[in-house]
């Protein structure tokens, strides 16, 4: 058990030491290892005369340069990612041979990017988009990589039509418009004509689209796989990854304003929260159902465009992933990560889900094309740490420097070497399952419900949720030009909830949907709400907007009682510099009103004060308030800062709490803040 730990632990780790060693010291070389003496001038005849080819230096580093990018992604362009370690709560050996799920308390590294779908890599990070969510395991059979998305379900069912869907979603060819962005015409064509999409889409209108953090989103493998233990027994399984945050999102005007005002919020607020400590948390948990039982829903389990509701399949929690460590460099690791719902280890298996079986041809294909020939896996990111050898040989970026004359199998002069080892050994073998039909190009009945759980998602959302959801189909359809698209769209969805779609209809300008089949789904699945996760103020934002003259014990105790909750404090005034209190009590300024905006925050504490320009600090601080109380943030306010909230639009109510109304305000404020929105606030 200790070498286990040890190789887990410790191994990755030391490896990709090897590769990004730093030292303050260091000369600066050719790539060759030749020292250099001149770094800033190329070879010339004369001070003002014609460049020398034999300049060698100069080649090697324009050349380098010229030949620094590589395709991104076609899909997941715009990620970030960081080191962690997955622990095991408890032992999944009744269901799986997986060594690294066998003992609770063992540990191993992973590697975790989170990323839009459709945006290229320099689009905005929090727009309307499904999240990518891909853990890479290095365990001691080899690399495990869980490949999915925020949400647990994807548009369509077979992956022959992901090109399609994908060509739908994108920026429109004939004028590269619009970016990152499924409020466009082509995309909302390809829904109404694949009704597939129902569910998906309800996911995708939903606040789930548009996550506060990485950090607070849930993570799903989407697909149907398969443990198999030791004694050959199966169990369907579907991976879920629990956020400790919670699940959190954004309203829909606070994420278009982050995109302008901090394009890079996600993975800002990832690598801060890394840096300051507050290292990222996700539960694993996983749905299980026995082989035996593969047909008693009604639903087939194998359909990506379905749920297993988890009222009737719970989840079970086995362990958690730490993200403790940002990744060195960006390129080398987030970028050159290559992810594959194929790189499995014994006692996880696949299933006959047309999506994932597309998937498992497309990852190693992507992979070639991006990273430039088949020796990816070498690249220290994808290196797994358990030792690999087989008779393949050279490529493009071979790194492996291979000893002797044999590289076949079978043989007789290397001893068979290396030789295949027997499922007892370790060795991967697929599940037998029988199977038998004629070749076909169909799907099967079971895949053709569109509705019922698009229903059971719109019946789950809560009252604020049902609005934000018709909102964002207002907006995207509402971006539509083709009023045909539009119409068919109301009308696919009136199939889902006539109210809904008919609400559409009127905001978009079509006529209300003639329809009369529609789903009678009466359940909900509580767990589909984002208002039955946790709620906490640890690692939440808190801007405090203050200037001189402050009462400093009131402050003191106030930040002093958010910074022990976890909660990160900002410090705001008209310029940067030191401010003094009315006890010469003094805070350093983090920012200023011209370098922030009120809707980095999650919450805002309203000191106020005196400074060189008070009018504009007045306003400054009077539009915060303005623009978080419309964002339904909740906000603190001192005994100084009063005055200012009454010149606001603000209201007292949910989420306003007043130090000179209340003798307990820090506890309240903070529980304000563990709320994230106060949605039955009333807004002018």
């Amino acid at each position: 058990m200790k070498k286990q730990n040890k190789i887990h632990e410790n191994s990755k780790h030391e490896q990709l030491e090897t590769f990004r060693s730093y030292d303050q010291n260091q000369r600066m070389t050719t790539n060759q290892g030749l020292r250099l003496a001149e770094d800033e001038h190329s070879l010339k005849i004369g001070e003002r005369g014609p460049t020398l080819m034999e300049d060698f230096h100069f080649r090697e580093k324009m050349t380098h340069f010229d030949h620094e990018r590589i395709p991104e992604r076609a899909v997941h362009a715009r990620g970030y990612a960081a080191h962690g370690e997955f622990e095991l709560y408890e032992s999944m050996k009744p269901y799986t041979k997986a060594k690294f799920l066998q003992e609770p308390g063992s540990k191993v590294p992973v590697f975790t990017r989170f990323s839009t779908v459709a945006g290229n890599r320099g689009s905005a990070e929090t727009v309307r988009d499904v999240r990518g969510f891909a853990v890479k395991f290095y365990t001691e059979e080899g690399n495990y990589d869980l490949v999915g998305n925020n949400m647990p379900i994807f548009f369509i069912q077979d992956a022959i039509k992901f090109p399609d869907l994908i060509h739908a979603v994108k920026p429109e060819p004939h004028n590269e418009m619009p970016q990152a962005a499924s409020a466009h015409d082509t995309f909302w064509d390809f829904v109404a004509n694949n009704q597939e999409s129902a569910h998906m889409v309800m996911w995708h209108m939903s606040d789930r689209a548009i996550p506060r953090s990485f950090r607070m989103m849930e993570g799903f493998g989407v697909h149907t796989f398969r443990l198999i233990n030791e004694e050959g027994k199966i169990h369907f399984v579907k991976f879920h990854w629990k956020p400790k945050l919670g699940v959190h999102s954004l309203v829909w005007d606070e994420a278009q304003k982050i995109s302008g005002k901090d394009p890079d919020f996600h993975r800002r607020d990832l690598w801060e929260a890394i840096e300051r400590g507050d290292y990222v948390e996700f539960e694993l948990g996983v749905q299980m159902i026995e082989e035996k039982d593969e047909f008693m829903f009604d639903f087939d389990i194998l359909d990506s465009t379905k749920i297993w509701p988890e009222e009737e399949v719970p989840v079970k929690i086995i362990g958690k992933m730490t993200l403790n460590r940002n990744v060195d460099n960006v390129f080398a690791e987030t970028e050159q990560v290559a992810f594959h719902p194929g790189s499995v280890v014994p006692g996880i298996d696949f299933t006959n889900d047309p999506l994932l079986q597309g998937r498992l041809f497309s990852y190693t294909d992507t992979q070639l094309i991006r990273l430039g020939g088949p020796n990816f896996h070498e690249l220290p990111i994808n290196r797994p740490v358990c030792p690999f050898h087989n008779n393949q040989r050279d490529g493009y970026g071979r790194q492996t420097i291979n000893v002797g004359q044999v590289s076949y199998h079978k043989n007789s002069m290397a001893g068979n070497t290396p030789s295949t080892s027997k499922e007892n050994e370790g060795a991967y073998v697929h599940y037998e399952e029988k199977v038998e039909g004629r070749k076909i190009q169909a799907r099967s009945d079971s895949f053709k419900d569109h509705f019922s759980q698009a229903r059971l998602f719109w019946n789950s959302m809560t009252s604020p949720e049902k609005q934000h959801i018709i909102e964002a189909f207002s907006f995207e359809v509402g971006k539509v030009k083709n009023n045909d698209v539009k119409q068919q769209v109301v009308n696919m969805f009136a199939h889902v909830d006539k109210n809904l779609a008919t609400i559409v209809a009127d905001a978009v300008g079509v006529e209300a949907p003639d329809v009369d089949e529609v789903s009678e789904v009466k359940q909900a699945s509580p767990a589909l709400s984002q208002e039955s996760t946790p709620k906490l103020a640890k690692t939440r934002k808190i801007g405090v907007l203050i200037g001189n003259g402050f009462i400093g014990e009131e402050v003191k105790r106030t930040i002093n009682a958010l910074l022990e909750e976890g909660v990160v404090v900002d410090i705001i005034s008209e310029k940067l510099g030191h401010l003094r209190g009315d006890n010469e009590l003094g805070v350093e300024v983090d920012e200023t009103f011209l370098t922030v905006h009120p809707v980095l925050y999650d919450g805002l504490y309203i000191v106020g004060g005196e400074v060189g320009n008070q009018k504009k600090f007045e306003n400054d601080i009077v539009n915060f308030i303005n623009e978080a109380y419309e964002h339904y943030k909740p906000i603190g306010i001192a005994t100084t800062g009063k005055s200012l909230f009454e010149k606001s639009n603000g209201q007292t109510g949910p989420g306003i709490v007043s130090n000179s109304e209340t003798s307990n305000f820090d506890k309240l404020f903070i529980e304000a803040t563990a709320v994230h929105r106060h949605w039955d606030r009333k807004l002018l």
